[in-house]
């Protein structure tokens, strides 16, 4: 039997849709997150979570091995404007790990994704 992919020891899209639901209500209330005026700017209006809450779980989906389904920006586009420094990426990480733990993801699973989004820290931060 082939090992399962991360996607599907995380639960697969209702349960990754679940913790991306949990996710951007914290990372939008993150007084850390929030010290960049364009991150600011954009979690400032309430109207922006059910699209960035669609996005994220696409790629999130995508990125722990599930079907192919993110057709947004890459990262470096994606971010290109919000001038994210290395506090502002690890802001967003902490917050990350932090839910994933607060809803029970066991630690493999945990330090796999945290790996992931690492693994993107240089398209994201913006040299100063």
């Amino acid at each position: 039997m082939a090992e399962q992919t991360l996607y599907e020891r995380l639960g697969g899209t209702y349960a990754i849709a679940g913790a991306v639901d949990v996710l951007v209500d914290r990372l939008f209330a993150n007084a850390a997150v929030n010290a960049n005026d364009a991150v600011r700017a954009h979690h400032g209006d309430p109207a922006n979570a059910p699209g960035y809450k669609f996005l994220v779980t696409a790629w999130s989906i995508e990125a722990a091995g599930g079907p192919k389904c993110y057709f947004g920006d890459d990262m470096v586009k994606a971010h290109d404007e919000l001038s994210i420094d290395t506090a502002g990426f690890d802001a967003v990480s902490t917050e990350i790990d932090a839910t994933l733990n607060f809803l029970g993801v066991p630690g493999p699973e945990r330090r796999e994704f945290m790996d992931i989004i690492e693994s993107y820290r240089g398209q994201v931060v913006q040299a100063a």
